[in-house]
C-alpha cells in the first residue's frame, strides 16, 4: 500500500515531555525519518494537537498512529484496530489483496490467541520489567515463561504457525515480542530463564516470520535496543546500549529444528 500510505519512523532515543519525537527539522538521524506523510511535524504530539479543535491536547502520546492526510487528523492510535483496518479496508490499494490475516472461519481462535498473547506475552514482559517489588517481578517472570512454554508446545504440535499452516493476525501479535526478546527483554526486563533461541519451535517460527515480506524488512533491532536502553533510565541509569546479542536472523530453520512438524 505504499502508493496510499507513507511511513514516518520516530526517533529511538528522543522522548520529550509529550512523548515520541519524529526527527528534528534539521534532518533525520539513523533510525528515524522525517514526517513526510503528515504536516512535517518534528514532534508526534504536534499531530495529536492538530487533531483537536483548540490544539490543546494533554493526553498520552503513543505510537503507532494512523494519520489521515485528507482530514489532517489522527484517526486512530489503537494498534489492534489499525492492523485489522489496514488488512480489510485497504484492499483496493494493496499489493496482495488476497492476503487475509483475519479470516472469518478462524476469528474466534485468533481473538482468543490475541487476548492470551496480549496479556501474558506482549504485556507480560512489562509486568516483569516494570515491577516495583520482587514479588511482582517474579509473578510477571512466571507469567511470561508459562505463556511461552505453552506457545512452544502449540507450535510443536501443529505448526508452522500458531493456527497450523495459515499465517494470521495472532502470529503478527506474537512476533513483536519475539523479535525484541533476546535483544531487550532478557537483560533489560530480567526475563532471563531462557532466551528465544533456546525455544526450538518459537525460534524457528520467529526466523520463518523474519523471512516473510513485511517482517524482517521493517525490523531494526539496533533501533529497538537504543530506544529501550537509551530512554528507560529508571531501569538503565547509564543509558549504555549493549552491543549484543549477535543473533542470526537470516538463517533458515534446519530440518532438525522443524522435525516435529514432519
Amino acid at each position: 500500500m505504499t502508493a496510499t500510505t507513507h511511513l514516518a519512523e520516530a526517533s529511538p532515543f528522543d522522548v520529550d515531555t509529550y512523548g515520541t519525537i519524529y526527527a528534528p527539522r534539521g534532518g533525520a538521524q539513523p533510525g528515524q525519518t522525517l514526517d513526510t506523510g503528515g504536516q512535517g511535524f518534528a514532534f508526534l504530539h504536534e499531530a495529536y494537537a492538530a487533531s483537536v479543535p483548540d490544539g490543546a491536547y494533554t493526553g498520552r502520546v503513543s505510537v503507532p498512529v494512523l494519520w489521515d492526510k485528507q482530514t489532517a487528523q489522527v484517526v486512530s492510535n489503537h494498534f489492534p484496530d489499525i492492523t485489522l483496518d489496514l488488512g480489510a479496508q485497504f484492499n483496493a490499494w494493496a499489493h496482495n489483496p488476497d492476503l487475509d490475516l483475519y479470516p472469518v472461519d478462524l476469528r474466534d481462535d485468533i481473538d482468543a490467541l490475541n487476548e492470551h498473547i496480549g496479556e501474558h506475552v506482549n504485556a507480560g514482559v512489562y509486568h516483569a520489567g516494570f515491577a516495583r517489588t520482587q514479588a511482582d517481578y517474579e509473578a510477571g517472570y512466571r507469567e511470561v515463561f508459562e505463556a511461552l512454554d505453552g506457545l512452544e508446545a502449540r507450535l510443536r504440535q501443529g505448526g508452522p504457525y500458531l493456527l497450523g499452516d495459515r499465517l494470521t493476525e495472532a502470529d503478527v501479535r506474537l512476533w513483536v515480542t519475539l523479535v525484541r526478546f533476546d535483544a531487550v527483554y532478557v537483560g533489560h526486563f530480567k526475563v532471563n530463564r531462557q532466551r528465544l533461541v533456546d525455544y526450538p519451535a518459537l525460534w524457528a517460527d520467529a526466523r520463518r516470520l523474519y523471512a516473510l515480506p513485511g517482517f524482517g524488512s521493517t525490523t531494526d533491532v539496533d533501533h529497538i535496543k537504543r530506544h529501550y536502553y537509551g530512554t528507560q533510565r529508571h531501569l538503565n541509569p547509564s543509558g549504555i546500549v549493549p552491543v549484543g546479542p549477535d543473533t542470526d536472523w537470516q538463517s533458515a530453520p534446519s530440518q532438525g529444528e522443524t522435525s516435529w512438524q514432519s
